[in-house]
């Protein structure tokens, strides 16, 4: 038989090892495509239950007041009920100490304040990490500062404050609290201004804001809450705003970095964070609804109401911001020799 004739089982045996192959390397491409399905899947169908916001303050505070304004919202985005949970103490660390063993499933979230970038310089042995512990997802609301004075301390502005420090009147502020934002936003004052304004701490905005207005204390960095309805019956003046910009409460009260400090910069806020190891989809998720809550005129004006401003953004925004901060209030800390109550 001429050999063109003969059969061959060569080609036959090559093409079924081909088959084969080919059929397996689909398989494992499939296999390896679907864990991402899945997640994607898992992101697109969540939530399915109820999410828990853990809020390491008191009920009525700025904080939980922030909380119970987006968590309404994305409420009705999501379609579930959303639960606050205050777990408030120590600072803010004991909600945050829990919420960081929570389960990573995006069913549990934490709203965080400017405490917790303080908290560890001023807590060296705290049960978590701000950074290691807990994934950003953004910043939720920013709470104005503003530098307020009685109305009998002879300087209108904040180059006139300055200029007043250094000839050694011998001023102080009042403040929230050892270690408290208001504490904080003072003694940076003090470095970038290069002046000693003595501290005087109180238990709560409510007392300090009293010997303000009554004149035992020259000055105050104040939240809005508590400075807003004195500057407006004229009970008290105010010099600047701490922020880097003006505020939309007080458009015409120009900020302190205008007024000779370019580099000033003080400010509270909250922020939401989830779990560390909350997946990369979930994460995304929750950001992008966030944002969209936080956008809603109905929020950011009761937002407004309550003294703060939606500061929506992205989780890298936020993650590189919280960094900041936590290097920032670390250093004041230590130049202004804070420590622990």
């Amino acid at each position: 038989m001429p050999p063109s004739s003969l059969p061959s089982s060569r080609p036959s045996s090559f093409s079924s090892q081909r088959r084969r192959l080919l059929s397996a390397g689909g398989a494992l491409a499939a296999s390896s495509l679907f864990p991402a399905a899945r997640v994607a899947h898992a992101a697109d169908a969540w939530p399915t239950r109820p999410v828990r916001f853990i809020v390491p303050f008191p009920p009525g505070g700025p904080v939980d007041t922030t909380a119970r304004a987006f968590t309404q919202k994305l409420g009705e985005i999501w379609q579930q009920p959303n639960l606050v949970d205050n777990r408030a103490g120590a600072g803010g660390m004991v909600g945050a100490a829990l919420a960081a063993k929570e389960p990573a499933d995006g069913y549990t979230l934490f709203v965080g304040s400017i405490h917790h970038a303080v908290n560890p310089a001023l807590q060296p042995k705290m049960t978590y990490d701000i950074e290691r512990d807990f994934a950003p997802v953004s910043f939720a609301a920013m709470f104005p500062v503003f530098l307020v004075a009685h109305p009998s301390v002879p300087a209108s502005n904040v180059r006139e404050l300055i200029a007043l420090a250094k000839s050694g009147n011998g001023l102080s502020f009042g403040s929230s609290g050892n270690g408290g934002g208001t504490h904080l936003a003072g003694e940076l004052f003090n470095m970038h201004a290069g002046i000693k304004l003595q501290h005087i701490p109180y238990k709560g905005s409510a007392p300090a804001m009293n010997d303000l207005l009554g004149g035992q204390v020259q000055l105050m960095f104040a939240d809005a809450p508590s400075a807003l309805q004195h500057i407006k019956s004229g009970r008290i003046k105010v010099l600047g705003v701490a922020s880097r910009q003006r505020s939309a409460m007080l458009p015409e009260v120009p900020t302190i970095a205008e007024s000779g400090l370019p580099e000033y910069e003080a400010y509270s806020w909250a922020a939401l964070f989830a779990p560390a190891r909350t997946p990369p989809a979930v994460l995304a998720r929750i950001n992008a609804d966030f944002n969209t809550a936080l956008r809603d005129a109905a929020v950011r004006q009761r937002l407004l109401t309550a003294g703060a401003e939606a500061d929506p953004g992205t989780q890298q925004q936020m993650r590189e911001r919280l960094s900041s901060e936590l290097r920032k209030w670390a250093q004041v800390v230590k130049v202004a020799g804070i420590q622990a109550d």
